[in-house]
Formats: structure tokens, sequence, C-alpha cells
């Protein structure tokens, strides 16, 4: 009994923690767009988190009063002149760079005042889409190849290969290691050790080519992941061996700076079609796709974007104090965490969903015969077992005179002729009892193997069942916040729900279905 109360805690437990940490819910959207549209980049100061910009069409607007009030300080003229990219110098929050459709600016003041500092060839070259500031070298893609310039902009250097014609998604190091830089483009990823010098492919996407310029039999990438589109490339911010990559194809991550990748899993999203790839300082994962926003834990994906309306996110961003930033083509957005909307997440869902989570952990306990108490009988069982005797039984039987030879006299009639005598036969009942095995035998042994397993296969079906019972309630609500005019999305969830409805169904032995089935 001690077990069984033991066992029920951890699982109240464990639901206790799936709904807080399951924040979505609480995540309540603030517009901060005064009237802004078609946002397309965030940039946070880490030293002052009101002090905000954001890139709006061919605009950059600045807040020093968290979002309260806002003001122009950059318009880019032409008829090509959206902003892509904003970025902070690093060692410098008050120089600004903005990477734009008709070239790169460059602001020395906080964005007083600006010059431009980079123009290409052609509306491609001057189309410039990512950026990476180091120390030594300034990185900037464009959608016509990659460009470097080591001081500051002054004189620019196009880098050869593959680099120099491929249209350059995003740029990722590390202050701490600048001469490493990855780069993310329509060609694959990149991979520098020497500050720019040279360059190497670590990952492509096209059928026709290998994973690595040195072709293997043991690549562990199928035909499908070879052809996926590299849409954005991550470092972990606590581990400069770990990178990230977002593609048409789902996320993939590399342990070793790129030399081998795994594919991450697509459990709890919508969508596979990965766009944009952030990493908090704590090195939390979260993901932007066509569907949404969704954070990366416990090997699942949990949507943030609840009670948002958009038709595209450009960008993600953080501040210290864990508020999210958002870019997309309603304008630009901020999330606060409402803990107490996820605390009373579990309350919710024994009032208004029905059948209980409890409920469907014990369908799905007994369905899989794993209950607490078979393992309780089994050792009942093994315990009265000493009380019963062995019993043995034998039959002997004696043939030792049943022929003998009869003699005698010579002149009698029978004398020397072999006889056949009367058989003996015995037979023999015993009872034996080990008092030894009340305190513990042989089965006991065994129990507890087969109860370890049996616990573990229990343990894996309530943590199974508990997260999809609640992916389910997170979908659910999700619809509730939809508009009706947004039927793609409203139709992709309502499929997601079939099919994690499914899943409990299936668990249960069919229990689940019955029972929603009762209250629609």
């Amino acid at each position: 009994m001690e077990k069984s109360a033991r066992l029920f805690f951890t699982v109240i437990v464990l639901i206790f923690a799936l709904a807080v940490s399951s924040f979505a819910q609480g995540l309540d959207w603030e517009d901060l767009s005064s009237g802004n549209r078609d946002a397309r980049a965030v940039l946070l100061n880490p030293d002052n988190s009101k002090i905000i910009y954001f890139a709006s069409k061919n605009q950059v607007f600045e807040t020093s009063d968290a979002g309260r009030n806002w003001r122009m300080n950059l318009t880019v003229k032409g008829k090509n002149n959206l902003v892509n990219f904003l970025s902070f110098y690093p060692l410098n929050r008050g120089w600004l760079y903005a990477a734009t459709q008709g070239g790169l600016f460059f602001s020395n003041n906080q964005g007083k005042s600006w010059q431009k500092i980079f123009r290409g060839k052609g509306y491609l070259e001057n189309d410039c889409t990512t950026l990476m500031i180091l120390p030594d070298c300034i990185y900037l893609g464009t959608k016509a190849g990659l460009f470097l310039s080591r001081n500051n902009g002054r004189q620019w250097e196009k880098v050869s290969g593959k680099l120099s014609k491929s249209h350059i998604f995003s740029i990722t190091a590390k202050l701490k290691e600048p001469g490493t830089v990855y780069v993310a483009c329509t060609d694959g990823a990149f991979r520098t050790k020497d500050s720019g010098k040279t360059w190497e492919r670590i990952f492509v996407k096209h059928e026709d080519q290998a994973i690595s310029e040195e072709e293997s039999e043991d690549d562990i990438f199928g035909e499908e992941e070879i052809s996926s589109q590299i849409r954005f490339i991550s470092l972990d911010p606590l581990d400069s061996n770990i990178l990230y990559l977002a593609s048409s194809l789902g996320v993939y991550q590399s342990q070793d700076k790129g030399e081998t990748w795994i594919a991450l899993s697509d459990y709890g999203l919508l969508s596979k079609d990965a766009r944009y790839l952030y990493l908090s300082a704590q090195a939390k994962l979260y993901l932007v796709t066509k569907s949404g926003i969704f954070e990366y834990e416990s090997s699942r994906w949990h949507e943030l974007s609840f009670g948002l309306s958009f038709k595209e996110i450009r960008f993600l961003a953080q501040d210290n104090n864990g508020n999210f930033y958002i870019a997309c083509d309603s304008g630009i957005f901020r999330s606060k965490v409402n803990f107490r909307q996820a605390i009373e997440l579990t309350k919710a869902t024994q009032d208004i969903y029905y059948p209980t989570i409890r409920q469907v952990q014990e369908a799905a306990i007994k369905y899989a015969d794993v209950e607490p108490k078979k393992i309780i009988r089994w050792r009942k069982q093994a315990a009265k077992r000493a009380y019963l005797p062995k019993v043995s039984a034998g039959v002997n039987r004696d043939t030792g005179d049943l022929w003998h030879w009869e003699s005698g006299s010579s002149t009698r009639t029978g004398d020397d002729y072999l006889m056949k005598g009367s058989d003996s036969v015995g037979w023999d009942v015993t009872l034996t009892w080990d008092l030894a095995e009340i305190i513990w035998s042989d089965a006991q042994t065994a129990i507890d193997t087969r109860s370890r397993l049996t616990v573990q296969l229990r343990e894996d079906i309530l943590d199974e069942v508990t997260k999809i019972y609640f992916e389910r309630i997170r979908l659910i609500r999700g619809l509730d916040n939809l508009s009706l005019e947004d039927r793609q999305k409203r139709s992709e969830k309502e499929l997601r729900l079939e099919e994690l409805s499914a899943y409990l169904d299936g668990l249960t032995g069919g229990y689940f279905l019955k029972q929603v089935k009762k209250i629609e």
C-alpha cells in the first residue's frame, strides 16, 4: 500500500509539473505595434529591457519606455526598401546595424543618424538578409552571396565558392570563439574555423549531394533528410559543440560542431516546416513554423502562440525578464507568463474536460494489465505457497522371487523346472514442508524482477497518457481562441486533435472515445 500511495503521489506531481511547465496556456500577448504592421525584426537591448528596436516595412522604430511610446529613427527610401534584420555591435550597444533590401546601414549614436556602409552590385547583392557582427569581422548575408568586412564596413570582400552565389538565410557564432562561424543558405550549412578564410560544407539539401564532402556509407541521413531545405542555424549558448538547424522537414541537432546530425522529434508540431530557431540564455529551444511558436522540452513541442492572429512570424526574441517578443505580419507583440492560469490547468481539466486525467490513466493501466494490485496479489500468493506441502509418491515392485527353479528328487515329477511365483508390490506417499519459504522463497525473486518491469511499463504508460491528454486540452483551447476565418490553421489543429484522441482511445482499449461521446 505504501508503494501504491507513493506512485499515486508521483503521478499527481507529474500532472502538476506538466501544467506549470506547459505555460503556453498562460501567455498573454500584448500588441506593441502602435498601428505599425508588417513587422520584420526585433532588437532587444540586453543591458536595458526598456530599450527596444523593431523594423516595420522600410522603417526602424525605437522605444525607451518598454513600448509605451515609439519614435521612428530610420526610413529606407527607394522601391526595394524593406528592413530585414537589426543588430548591435557586441561591444557597444550604441552602434546599430540595419540590413535592408537597399544595403547595410550603420549608426554610431543609437540610431539618431545613419549611413549606408554596403551597397551590392545588382538588386540581389543589395538585398541584405542577415548579419553577424564580431569584434574582428562583419559577416553580411545577401540574396547573392556572403560578404566580409574586417574594418567595420569600410571595405568588403565576397566569399568565393558556393557561398558566393547562394541566398544566405542566417549566420551564427560566439564571441568566445570568433574564428568559428556557421552559415545557413540555399546550398546547405557551412562552417569556417579561420575567420572566413576557408569554408567547408557540413550539411546539404540536394538529393544528388552527400552530407559532407567525403561520402560515407554509414551516413545517418536518408533521402528525405538530404533533400530538406535549410532555413536557419543556431548555436547553443551554453555549449559551443551543439548546433541546431531548421529545415522544411523539421529540426536537426549536432553535438559535434556539425560533423554529424540527428533529427529531433516532431511530436507536438502541426507542421514540420521549421522557419526560425531561437535559443534562450538557458539553452531552451524555441521554434517558429507556419503554425506558430513552439517550445522543445522532454522530446516534444509545446505551442506558445495561442491567442495570436498572424499569417507569418518572422522573428522571435526573449528579454532578460523572460518576456517573448515576436515580429509578424500583424505587428510586434510581447508576451508575459501568467502562472496563475498555468497552475489552475489541472483543476480546470477536472471540472471541464471529461473523462478526467485520473480516469484516463486508470483505464490505460487496466487495459495494459499493469495495476499495482497485480504485484500485491503475486506476493500474497507466493507467501501462501509455503503453507502447502510438497507431495511425492512412489511405487516399488519386488521381482526377486517372481521366477524360481523348483528342484528336488530326481525321481519326482516337476523337478528342475522354472516356476512363477507371486508379485511383491510396495508404495509410499511423502509430505514435506519448507517453513523457511514463509519468510522468503525463490518465487519472491522472480516476482521482484517481473514487478520492476511492470512498474516501468506502468510509468511509461502514465507518462505517455498524461502528455497526450494535456496536449489535447491545449489544442482544444487553441481552437477556442482561433477565429473562424483562420480555416487552414483550424483544419490542422482539428486533424491533430483527432489524432491525439485516437492515441488515447488505443491506450485505454476504447474507453476514451466512449466517454467523450457520452457528453457530445
